[in-house]
């Protein structure tokens, strides 16, 4: 009875007294609800991909929007973590509960290399270089088609289980975790490093912070949770192939990621939640399947027209405000700040008349 009173408590003071809290707390509710409710398996086998690509999308913005260390080529890293585990599950016979995690740690040793590669370089000159190393990595998978499968890639891998279910369910838990993980993250001291460094490097170094260890620290975390999702894409797909390493798959993060809202990490797991669906919904239909890439191209670009900052940031501005006294969020209705009690100037709020 005491863990249901703490829980409501919890539920009542940290949950329902802000409107995007709610909304994520009835979107995880949705995915705990839909084999429930739902249980096609195309539909299971759509949103399974959602989630994995919510993981790459969130360890993108995690690198670019909130150290400013804008990756063209982060498919490097999931498609690092996808052969890596497709290669030790068919060279070794492991299983795929273990290489998932090996290729993860590879992936990660691999972010530690592209960090230092390539924070030599500033700004675009990093953004290019970045772009460069998954097109040369494809060029070495395919000098070596004996090992790597070469533009077949490595097919007929075990999945981690043979349920649509409990891939869903897999995915789903792989990516609350993550994402609130990564959440975590750039919610402490080490993701307001990030944000100095972002504002003004030269400033943060001038205050003695060693930004080329945290840099590094976060080109490692990044490549991490892009590995979990490569590799655990390769084993629902039962194929580890080029696609993992696509410039395309790249700018697919990019987009994801700016039409959700940079440095938020929830807005880009929004977008993919969006926008990933959608493009399967249109291509089921033959007369929009050939028209689907233009479709999005266009969603994409009216979006960020309209809400430059992102969609999530957009929404979340419209139903919440900011105290002036002690910035802590409100409902956009309140009148006072639900902390310190000040007078709130929320677009529902009364105007004050001038003295």
């Amino acid at each position: 009875m005491y863990l249901l009173r703490r829980a409501w408590a919890n539920l009542k003071n940290e949950i329902l007294v802000l409107p995007s809290r709610v909304l994520v707390a009835l979107w995880v509710l949705g995915l705990a609800l839909l084999p429930v409710v739902w249980p096609d398996p195309y539909i299971l086998r759509i949103v399974t991909m959602t989630c994995l690509f919510a993981i790459f999308a969130a360890s993108w913005d995690l690198l670019a929007g909130f150290a400013g260390q804008v990756s063209f080529g982060h498919a490097l890293n999931f498609g690092t973590g996808a052969y890596a585990s497709a290669l030790l599950a068919q060279n070794l016979g492991l299983s795929p509960w273990i290489t998932v995690w090996v290729g993860a740690l590879v992936a990660l040793v691999i972010g530690l290399a592209t960090g230092w590669l390539c924070l030599r370089l500033r700004g675009s000159y990093l953004s290019l270089a970045t772009l460069a190393l998954p097109i040369i990595v494809i060029g070495v998978l395919f000098a070596f088609p004996n090992f790597s499968g070469g533009e077949l890639g490595i097919s007929g891998l075990r999945r981690l289980t043979t349920s649509p279910v409990g891939n869903y369910a897999i995915a789903a838990i792989a990516m609350l975790v993550s994402v609130f993980a990564m959440w975590l993250i750039a919610d402490s001291k080490f993701g307001l490093v990030l944000h100095a460094i972002r504002d003004d490097e030269v400033a943060a170094r001038a205050s003695g912070i060693n930004t080329t260890r945290y840099k590094l620290a976060v080109f490692m975390l990044s490549a991490l949770f892009a590995g979990v999702s490569g590799a655990l894409y390769s084993h629902f797909l039962r194929v580890a192939g080029p696609s993992t390493l696509e410039v395309a798959l790249s700018f697919q993060a990019v987009i994801w990621g700016i039409f959700g809202g940079a440095a938020t990490i929830y807005g880009p797991v929004a977008a993919v939640f969006l926008l990933y669906p959608f493009t399967e919904w249109l291509g089921n239909f033959e007369r929009l399947s050939e028209l689907r890439l233009l479709i999005f191209a266009v969603t994409v670009l009216v979006i960020l027209l309209f809400m430059p900052r992102g969609m999530v940031s957009w929404v979340r501005d419209k139903i919440e405000s900011v105290c002036p006294r002690c910035k802590a969020r409100n409902g956009a209705w309140r009148r006072e700040c639900r902390l310190c009690g000040a007078g709130l100037h929320g677009a529902f709020a009364p105007a004050r008349r001038a003295p």
